[in-house]
């Protein structure tokens, strides 16, 4: 396993690897501020599922965040990058798109464990995970609209398929924090434990998978996932909204907001 896990080193050095049990290969995001997202492991994060996809060693992937956090997010730097540079937001923003698809269409079971703060692309990989462990105490936010943008990048098409319209709505119009447990009684995630029972829950679950019957596996997932693939336009039209919003007002001061610390000032009457 030792080769395994340098080679992904060696192609994704902005995320950690680490391998408990044959077949299962642990992706940890691993970085300042909470595991927030750079603009670098953001280009990263997108690009790893076709190379396990394709790699006959991994038959599960366990995703997890180091120390107190899943991930806090896209960082403020990458943020203030999408606002000033065209180039920047629409490199992202098929950045995103690939994060979407490529999750998909990841043969491989996708396990996440999840603690403290999911937030933005981590968000994705935590909720996009084929099976989603969350701590009792994990703090799941998609908070898009209080930064000025539309929800697109995951949310306003898997939301309402995984914890019904009207959940959905409040959540994602509100930004209003869930917990891990609260989640599982939304059905946001696929179940909650105790945080000290978190990994080693997590990591059962994979070793059972990577030890179970793989064709039968990749095309259950495969079927299943036909639930996403047929509303692709559905998130391909709320990512366009969001990345939209990069280039206007609101955003701008919702960044604003959170550095200062205060409540934002968001235009009144917007056009629709």
């Amino acid at each position: 396993m030792s080769d395994l896990i340098e080679r992904y080193k060696q192609a994704f050095s902005r995320l950690s690897f680490e391998s408990h049990q044959d077949g299962v290969l642990e992706v940890i995001f691993d970085g300042p501020g909470l595991n927030a997202v750079d603009e670098a492991t953001h280009t990263q994060i997108p690009a790893i599922w076709p190379m396990i996809d394709q790699d006959p060693e991994v038959r599960a992937v366990l995703v997890r965040g180091a120390g107190k956090a899943f991930s806090a997010g896209g960082s403020f730097d990458l943020i203030d990058r999408q606002i000033e540079d065209y180039d920047v937001r629409m490199r992202v923003m098929r950045e995103s798109s690939d994060l979407f698809y490529n999750i998909i269409n990841c043969s491989k079971p996708i396990i996440s464990a999840i603690h403290g703060p999911a937030v933005g692309a981590g968000l994705v990989v935590a909720l996009m995970a084929d099976i989603s462990v969350a701590a009792r105490d994990a703090r799941i936010i998609d908070g898009h609209t209080r930064l000025g943008v539309a929800a697109g990048d995951h949310a306003s098409m898997v939301w309402p398929l995984l914890c019904g319209m009207a959940k959905a709505k409040y959540l994602l119009l509100t930004c209003r924090e869930i917990s891990g447990e609260d989640a599982e009684r939304a059905g946001l995630v696929s179940l909650t434990v105790d945080r000290d029972d978190l990994l080693s829950t997590a990591r059962e679950i994979a070793g059972e998978l990577s030890d179970g019957a793989q064709e039968a596996i990749a095309w259950t997932k495969h079927s299943l996932n036909q639930w996403y693939r047929q509303n692709g336009p559905m998130f391909d039209a709320s990512l366009g909204l969001e990345f939209l919003g990069f280039g206007g007002p609101d955003v701008a001061e919702g960044v604003a907001a959170h550095r200062e610390r205060r409540a934002p000032m968001f235009r009144r009457g917007a056009a629709s």
